[in-house]
């Protein structure tokens, strides 16, 4: 008989599939915004004397040929305007920036250019340390659990970045060096709570009550054992990412964005994925029983 958690993992499995899907078409759709620090352009920095809206700023910008720009209101009341290379030159950035300082006696406090060259060299080091981190986490799983424990657990770390890539895609949000340090930061946080609940699956495979016993009650005791733990992580390193995103500024708001995602996505995929898939791969007491007893063979044969 199929248990309420049981239940709930299982809805927690679909929705789970059904979050990659959507993230998949909203990053082929929309694309991800790649900030200055990968696609390198002209970052300005202004001060105004009176206070405008967002609005007013876009429309003055506009007046004065500016085009395609991304405009952020900063924590000390400046504006920062970002501007790609494909968009603008050097001479039209210093032409805006005369307009606004004539007409609105705008003062600049920093105009700075990062070269097409270095953010194409971020993207090749940062892939490079994605696909490392990815690859270091995939080998330690694999000597670390059962094959069956170990896929799932891949599975829920990819379902994490793909996600929270996913959100990226769907707010627009531009993707910079903070979120490339969140995501690596997630693909190691991912992987905490299903270590520790594949550890209790397995401890629990081995107690006499248990071998038994179907695989999905074991599966559903071992998350009640860690569910305080798994909630109390979560909860106190959410709340100092909330503190970040509330107090950090503008710099860090998409990298809180990225780790609050990858938090919450990476709690529910360790009890919904990575304790989900188990089951239904075929896992039992006899995976490693098998394993012990060829081991023991092994070491009989050794002189």
């Amino acid at each position: 008989m199929t248990s309420k958690t049981q239940k709930a993992r299982f809805v927690g499995l679909i929705s789970g599939l059904l979050l990659v899907l959507a993230s998949l078409i909203a990053i082929t759709q929309k694309g991800i915004v790649l900030g200055q620090d990968f696609t390198g352009g002209y970052v300005t920095v202004i001060d105004l004397p009176k206070q405008k809206s967002q609005t007013e700023m876009q429309n003055k910008l506009a007046e004065l040929g500016v085009q395609d720009a991304r405009i952020s209101l900063l924590n000390d009341g400046s504006w920062r305007v970002f501007q790609t290379p494909q968009s603008t030159d050097e001479t039209h950035v210093k032409q805006w920036i005369e307009g606004l300082e004539t007409q609105w006696q705008a003062s600049v406090l920093d105009a700075s250019y990062l070269g097409a060259q270095v953010g194409n060299e971020l993207i090749e080091q940062g892939g490079l340390a994605g696909i490392f981190a990815l690859l270091s986490v995939l080998i330690y799983l694999a000597f670390r659990f059962e094959w069956r424990l170990a896929v799932s657990a891949s599975i829920a770390l990819f379902h994490d970045v793909i996600v929270t890539l996913g959100l990226f895609a769907i707010t627009q949000v531009e993707f910079d060096l903070t979120v490339l340090a969140a995501l690596l930061a997630i693909i190691g946080y991912s992987l905490n709570d299903s270590i520790v609940i594949g550890d209790r699956v397995r401890e629990l495979l081995f107690e006499e009550q248990w071998k038994n016993s179907p695989v999905g009650n074991t599966i559903d005791q071992a998350i009640k054992d860690s569910m305080s733990r798994t909630l109390i992580t979560s909860l106190t390193t959410l709340t100092t990412v909330l503190a970040i995103w509330w107090l950090g500024g503008a710099g860090l708001n998409s990298f809180a964005m990225a780790l609050c995602c990858g938090i919450l996505i990476g709690t529910l995929s360790s009890l919904a994925i990575s304790a989900t898939l188990p089951q239904f791969l075929g896992l039992s007491f006899n995976n490693y029983l098998k394993e012990e007893s060829e081991a023991a063979k092994q070491q009989l044969a050794e002189p």
